[in-house]
């Protein structure tokens, strides 16, 4: 999973696969969701990002991380 923002339109996309997204739905307004020819959700892409979220602080809980070889 990859978090990419980008600071000149304030958007936010999280990407959960590395499959091409093929469609896509928006689900409310500026949230996107993208899915791949499967119909599995692939990324989440968030318009206005810092309006809707706290970009300053991450936290992840109970996330089985394991070292890249």
């Amino acid at each position: 999973m990859k978090l990419n923002y980008f600071p000149d339109t304030d958007s936010l996309y999280i990407d959960l696969s590395q499959r091409p997204s093929v469609e896509s739905q928006e689900v409310s307004e500026g949230v996107v969701l993208d899915y791949d020819a499967e119909g599995n959700l692939v990324g989440i892409d968030i318009d206005h990002a810092s309006s809707k979220l706290d970009l300053r602080e991450l936290v992840t809980n109970h996330i089985p991380l394991e070292a890249k070889a």
